[in-house]
C-alpha cells in the first residue's frame, strides 16, 4: 500500500493528478505528526533511564537534540527545535497535532503555532491550542502569516505580560550573520529589535531618495551600507583579514582554478586574483603568503602535528581551513572551536588527524555520556565517525580545497603546492 502511494501513473489525467499532490501532502503531514510522536516517546525513554541511572535532572537529555537532528538528517542546532516542537504537540497542543495528522496544518504551519505559544503557561497553551485548532475547518486557506498573526493574537489575549516579555528578551539574540549568494555574491543578515531595523532601512531609503546618479535605489542602499559600516567608499578596498586558498598556478595565471574563501567557498578566479591584486596595490593594505599542501588524490589539505594540549595557533588555523565548517554530519556552522576527536584525557594526540572544527553547541552535545568519536585518513581522505548513545553512526568527510586538476610534483613527494593567501589592515 505504501509503495502504491508513491507510484505515479504519467497517463493519469490533471484532476488525479492534482488530486495525488493533495494526498502526498497529506501524507507528509501525517509523517510530521508520527515524526514528533516517535520524537516525544524518545525523549521520555531516555529521561526514564537517565533517572534510573541516578543521573542529576539538570544534566538529563544531554546530546538528544543532537541525535534527534542527525536522525533527521539536518543541522544538529536544528535538533532543539524539532525535541521542542514534539515535546509541545504530544504533552500540551492535542488539537494542534491531530490537525497536523488530519494534514489541516502542514509541519511549518504548526511550528509556527507552537512558536507563538512559547512563552505561555502550560494552561494557557492548551486554551490556545483548543481555540486555534479545535475546529479544524476555520483553518481552511490560512497561509503562514494569517496562523501566525492568529496565534499571536490569542497569545495577547491570555497573557500579554508573557508576550511583551518575551519581546524585551528577544533583543538579546541581535546578530549579524553571512551566507554566500550566487554569483560570487553574499547575504549579510543583521537581526535587530524592531525600532532599530525599521531605523537602518529608513536610513538606508532616505539616502537612496536623496541620490541622483546612475545607479539603482538597491545599489545606493547597499553601498551606503557598505561605507557607513567599513568608513570608506564602497569601491576602496576594506582593511580585512581574509583566508584565501588558493593554487599558486591559479595565482600567477596559468589555469583558472576557482579559489575559496574562508566563511563564504568557492571563488572565481578572476575575483580571487582580484582581491590579491587590490590587497597589493593599496599601499595601507599588506598581503602575506603561506604555504600549503594538498593530498594529489583527494584534494584535502594536509595535516601537521604538535604534542602540545591545546592546538597551536597555526595548527587550529589549518584545522579551520581543511574543515571549513563544523565536521558533526549535516552542521553548518562556523568553526568556534578546535576540539580532539578522541579527547586528550584518553590518550588522543594533539595533531591535525584527531583534531576537528567544531561549533560551540556540536562540540558540548558530544561530551554528553555514550557519545564517541574517530578519525581515520585514507588515501588522503580525513574522516571522521562519530557514533550516539543509540549506537548509531554518521560519518563526515572533509571537503577538498579548492585547485587545478592534481597532477604529481616529485620534488614534493608527490604533494601539490597550494598558497594560503592573507592579508589585513597594515
Amino acid at each position: 500500500m505504501v509503495a502504491h502511494v508513491f507510484e505515479i501513473d504519467p497517463e493519469a489525467s490533471e484532476a488525479c493528478l492534482r488530486a495525488q499532490v493533495e494526498h502526498l501532502e497529506t501524507v507528509k503531514a501525517q509523517a510530521a505528526a508520527a515524526q514528533a510522536r516517535a520524537t516525544a516517546a524518545w525523549k521520555a525513554k531516555r529521561d526514564a533511564a537517565e533517572r534510573a541511572a541516578g543521573i542529576p535532572a539538570s544534566k538529563r537529555g544531554r546530546g538528544l537534540a543532537t541525535e534527534v537532528a542527525l536522525a533527521r538528517r539536518e543541522a544538529p542546532v536544528q535538533g532543539g527545535r524539532h525535541l521542542g516542537f514534539a515535546t509541545a504537540l504530544v504533552d500540551e497542543m492535542p488539537c494542534t497535532l491531530a490537525a497536523l495528522e488530519c494534514g489541516a496544518l502542514s509541519e511549518w504551519r504548526a511550528t509556527l503555532i507552537v512558536r507563538e505559544s512559547a512563552c505561555l503557561s502550560v494552561e494557557h497553551r492548551r486554551r490556545l491550542d483548543a481555540q486555534m485548532c479545535g475546529d479544524v475547518s476555520r483553518l481552511e486557506g490560512w497561509g503562514d502569516k494569517r496562523i501566525a498573526a492568529e496565534a499571536k493574537r490569542i497569545a495577547c489575549e491570555l497573557d500579554v505580560a508573557a508576550v511583551v516579555d518575551r519581546s524585551a528578551k528577544a533583543a538579546e539574540d541581535r546578530t549579524v550573520t553571512i551566507r554566500p549568494a550566487a554569483d560570487s555574491m553574499t547575504y549579510v543578515t543583521a537581526l535587530l529589535p524592531v525600532a532599530q531595523g525599521v531605523g537602518v532601512y529608513a536610513a538606508l531609503k532616505r539616502s537612496a531618495d536623496t541620490t541622483f546618479d546612475d545607479r539603482s535605489r538597491g545599489q545606493v542602499m547597499a553601498d551606503t551600507m557598505v561605507e557607513r559600516v567599513t568608513g570608506r567608499p564602497a569601491a576602496q578596498p576594506v582593511d580585512v583579514h581574509l583566508n584565501l586558498v588558493m593554487a599558486d598556478t591559479t595565482l600567477m595565471g596559468d589555469d583558472d582554478a576557482p579559489a575559496w574563501l574562508d566563511d563564504y567557498g568557492p571563488l572565481p578566479s578572476a575575483i580571487a586574483r582580484g582581491l590579491t591584486g587590490d590587497a597589493v596595490a593599496d599601499a595601507e593594505a599588506k598581503a602575506m603568503l603561506r604555504r600549503l599542501y594538498r593530498h594529489p588524490r583527494s584534494g584535502q589539505l594536509v595535516a601537521m602535528e604538535s604534542r602540545a594540549r591545546v592546538f597551536p595557533k597555526g595548527l587550529a588555523a589549518f584545522i579551520g581551513l581543511r574543515d571549513q565548517t563544523c565536521r558533526t554530519p549535516y552542521c553548518n556552522a562556523p568553526i568556534r572551536h578546535r576540539d580532539h576527536a578522541v579527547p586528550k584525557h584518553r590518550g588522543g594526540p594533539t595533531s591535525g588527524l584527531n583534531g576537528l572544527g567544531a561549533c560551540e553547541a556540536c562540540n558540548y552535545a558530544k561530551e554528553a555520556p555514550g557519545w564517541s568519536v574517530t578519525t581515520v585518513e585514507r588515501d588522503g581522505v580525513h574522516e571522521a565517525e562519530f557514533t550516539t548513545p543509540t549506537r548509531a553512526t554518521y560519518r563526515s568527510t572533509a571537503p577538498p580545497v579548492a585547485g587545478p586538476p592534481v597532477r604529481t610534483i616529485s620534488r614534493l613527494e608527490g604533494r601539490l603546492s597550494i598558497d594560503l593567501i592573507t592579508f589585513d589592515a597594515a
